[in-house]
């Protein structure tokens, strides 16, 4: 896992882009977890980053959410190798 790190990071990661597709489209956690037919905690957890999920879980949530894989997975702007000189 080199390139996303360790499990934690990864489940993080996944957590903080998930929420971040959620409110970019204006869905609420009861909206998605129903939707993609979630427990609201087991979707509260995933987006704090404090569960792993199954991959049928992920594909679900892509689905209802209408996103890539790129967007449930990538890594911030700052953490992809830009360099951080002063301008």
């Amino acid at each position: 896992m080199d390139f996303f790190g360790d499990k934690k990071q990864l489940m993080k990661l996944f957590g903080s882009n998930l929420r971040r597709a959620r409110m970019k489209r204006s869905i609420t956690q009861e909206v998605l977890s129903g939707k993609a037919d979630l427990n609201i905690r087991s979707l509260q957890r995933m987006e704090a980053g404090e569960m792993n999920i199954v991959i049928t879980t992920f594909v679900r949530l892509k689905q209802v959410l209408g996103c890539s894989w790129d967007e449930l997975l990538a890594k911030p702007q700052s953490d992809t190798g830009k360099s951080n000189k002063a301008t």
